[in-house]
């Protein structure tokens, strides 16, 4: 490979630009600051093609399973290539790539810890990703696929999108699927008026927006309210913001969260149509630092339909409108339609 598609290694305490720059933003998030399976901090090496950031001794292990399963390169020390970079940047790091590896992972079988036997530690990498023992069947990956690995995953996202726009009508190919969330309930929210408040929830999706109806005088409003939106090819997140109404003013902020659609959207894309599968879990979206989850949310095929349940946790809230110091928990509940794949209800 040329040099003019290799990037120098990445020195935290020097400037980087490019895809270099790219590599170093995701690696300071805060749950690529862990290895991937043991949670030690601090990691300098990771696996390109799986997507993972790793200790010495998790990289070790992946090292001897060989490249064609793990492709590990320090992340001090080697040259990485641009398509290295792009394949980390793909998967999205340690959160991501263990919503996949990690989605069937049984609640006695624990992770090892950073002090962990180097025989246990070993035992689980293996079946982490060289047995695939905690992936649904049908997503396992062969090792014959080489550094692509990660790619196959991907190629299931491309074939799902050109599958949904196939015999869609012109102005609907550029959408992917239907969301349709239920906003539930809010509790312990803010007072910005004299004693309360009169909230509402507004959801934003690209240039879309869907608003429920206001509840006068409620700091524990209960909505249950469907609202709809189309999900485009090129998603970002969710956007989730709380207003106060306001008859003779502007409308009050009083918090907003993002729900990352791409945990829900990915597992639903790589089992297609959902009503020829069983009730089962098919994939987590894992609470971290760096999101607004007050525990791991859960994506599961039930009754013939993709659903995610999530709790959520306002963030830009102004402190004095904290009621009794309370952070005010939401729950909000995605659910897929049966013939849209990527929507939530």
């Amino acid at each position: 490979m040329s040099a003019a598609n290799r990037s120098q290694p990445i020195k935290l305490n020097r400037p980087v630009v490019g895809k270099a720059r790219k590599l170093k933003d995701l690696m300071l998030k805060s749950d690529n600051r862990v290895c991937a399976d043991c949670s030690a901090p601090d990691p300098k090496w990771a696996s390109s093609n799986i997507g993972v950031f790793l200790c010495l001794k998790c990289g070790d292990v992946h090292r001897a399973l060989g490249q064609d399963i793990s492709n590990v390169l320090s992340l001090t020390l080697d040259d990485w290539s641009d398509s290295d970079i792009d394949s980390m940047i793909e998967v999205g790091g340690n959160s991501y790539a263990n919503s996949i590896y990690e989605a069937f992972l049984p609640k006695d079988h624990p992770k090892p810890k950073p002090d962990s036997p180097m025989e246990y530690r070993t035992k689980f990498i293996r079946a982490k990703y060289e047995t695939q023992d905690f992936l649904k069947p049908s997503l396992r990956i062969s090792s014959k696929a080489g550094l692509e690995s990660t790619k196959s995953l991907n190629s299931v996202d491309n074939s799902f999108s050109s599958t949904s726009r196939k015999h869609a009508p012109e102005d609907t190919r550029e959408f992917v699927g239907q969301l349709n969330i239920t906003v539930v309930k809010g509790s312990g929210l803010a007072v910005r008026d004299m004693l309360t408040s009169d909230p509402y929830v507004v959801l934003s999706l690209g240039e879309q927006k869907a608003q429920t109806t206001v509840k006068a005088s409620d700091l524990n409003p209960v909505w249950n309210e469907v609202l709809n939106l189309s999900v485009p090819r090129n998603y970002g997140p969710l956007k989730l913001e709380v207003y106060d109404h306001d008859t003779f003013s502007a409308d009050d902020i009083m918090g907003e969260a993002e729900i990352d659609l791409k945990p829900m959207i990915t597992a639903a894309m790589a089992f297609g149509d959902p009503s020829r599968h069983a009730d089962m879990q098919i994939g987590r979206w894992f609470m971290t630092r760096d999101n607004c989850l007050l525990s791991d949310s859960i994506v599961n095929i039930s009754s013939g339909k993709v659903k995610q349940e999530v709790y959520l946790k306002l963030q830009n809230l102004v402190a004095a409108s904290f009621s009794r110091g309370r952070t005010p928990p939401w729950q909000s509940q995605r659910r897929r339609s049966r013939r849209r794949p990527g929507s939530r209800r």
